[in-house]
């Protein structure tokens, strides 16, 4: 039994073996006889890239000699056909200087006897051109004419009216100065002269010069160069004498302040004032309102609305009082 079952299975392993061989052997020749196949038809498509390259060469320079000869031979044929269709004044039918007869520039005059008037030739020809050419430069210098008059007429009337308009605004400066000297009093206030009270009131503060005077905002003595006078916040303030308002300025003791000269050398000033009704180099007549009693500074909280009232001379303090009526 052993020795069945041996020989069996060496029969099986050569039988296996033998199968084996069999099949690597067509498959050898199954791919060699592939590639015979392969390389026959492989010969039968080679490209020579080489021909290629001449021949593609050769035809570029073909087609450029042709394209140069297509373009030199259409040139020809346009010259040609330009000079074949060129008109010269001779080979027109039409005379653009000719007139028809009866048109608006020839007149037949042989039309009642029964005759047809023609150009006789070149004299007719410069004849009727010269006539319309006389027409044209008439109707050309009637038109430049017409437009040129009133362009001229305008600007003269518009050069004449501004000479106008510069005269009269001469003549009115030359009036508003004449005016304003005229108007301008002469300031000739003298030691003789009175001022007249700019507000009604009581002095709180006199002058003094000589000696101190007690402030009792500031609580001290000191020298006071003009008068307080009491006064109503918003009462109007006039002016005390003519004279020709200086200066308007703003001061940190007096508020607003108003200087006027009143001539030779005197001027008064206004302290404590609102609602200023002058303004600088105007002049102002006495009794004339000048402003308002404005809120006092904090310098006369105590003494209370006031008017500051100062009288100089040549830059030195005078007393008001001598001068008021």
């Amino acid at each position: 039994m052993r020795r069945r079952n041996r020989d069996r299975a060496r029969k099986e392993k050569i039988v296996m073996a033998l199968s084996s061989v069999f099949v690597l052997a067509a498959l050898t020749v199954t791919g060699l006889f592939i590639r015979e196949k392969n390389e026959d038809k492989s010969d039968g498509y080679v490209v020579d890239f080489s021909s290629l390259e001449n021949n593609g060469n050769e035809l570029a320079q073909n087609g450029t000699d042709n394209l140069q000869e297509i373009a030199e031979a259409q040139q020809s044929r346009n010259i040609q056909e330009i000079q074949d269709d060129a008109v010269t004044s001779d080979d027109l039918d039409y005379d653009p200087y000719f007139q028809e007869t009866d048109s608006l520039s020839v007149e037949n005059t042989d039309k009642e006897e029964g005759k047809t008037k023609t150009s006789d030739g070149p004299g007719s020809d410069s004849k009727t051109r010269s006539g319309i050419d006389k027409d044209k430069g008439k109707k050309e210098d009637g038109e430049e004419g017409k437009t040129e008059e009133p362009k001229d007429t305008a600007d003269s009337g518009e050069e004449s009216l501004m000479e106008e308009v510069a005269a009269m605004e001469e003549m009115e400066d030359t009036m508003a100065i004449a005016t304003s000297t005229s108007i301008q009093p002469a300031l000739t206030f003298s030691d003789g002269d009175t001022l007249a009270w700019p507000i009604v009131g009581n002095v709180l503060i006199n002058f003094s010069m000589d000696k101190t005077v007690y402030f009792p905002t500031l609580e001290q003595y000191k020298y006071n160069p003009a008068i307080i006078i009491a006064a109503v916040e918003g009462e109007t303030i006039t002016a005390a004498a003519n004279g020709k308002v200086k200066s308007i300025m703003k001061d940190p003791e007096l508020g607003n302040v108003i200087v006027m000269e009143l001539g030779n050398g005197y001027e008064l000033t206004y302290g404590q004032v609102k609602d200023i009704t002058v303004s600088e180099g105007g002049f102002v007549n006495q009794g004339e309102i000048i402003g308002s009693v404005a809120a006092p500074t904090k310098y006369y909280s105590v003494e209370g609305c006031n008017v500051y009232f100062k009288l100089t001379k040549d830059g030195t303090p005078v007393n008001p009082m001598s001068k008021l009526n």
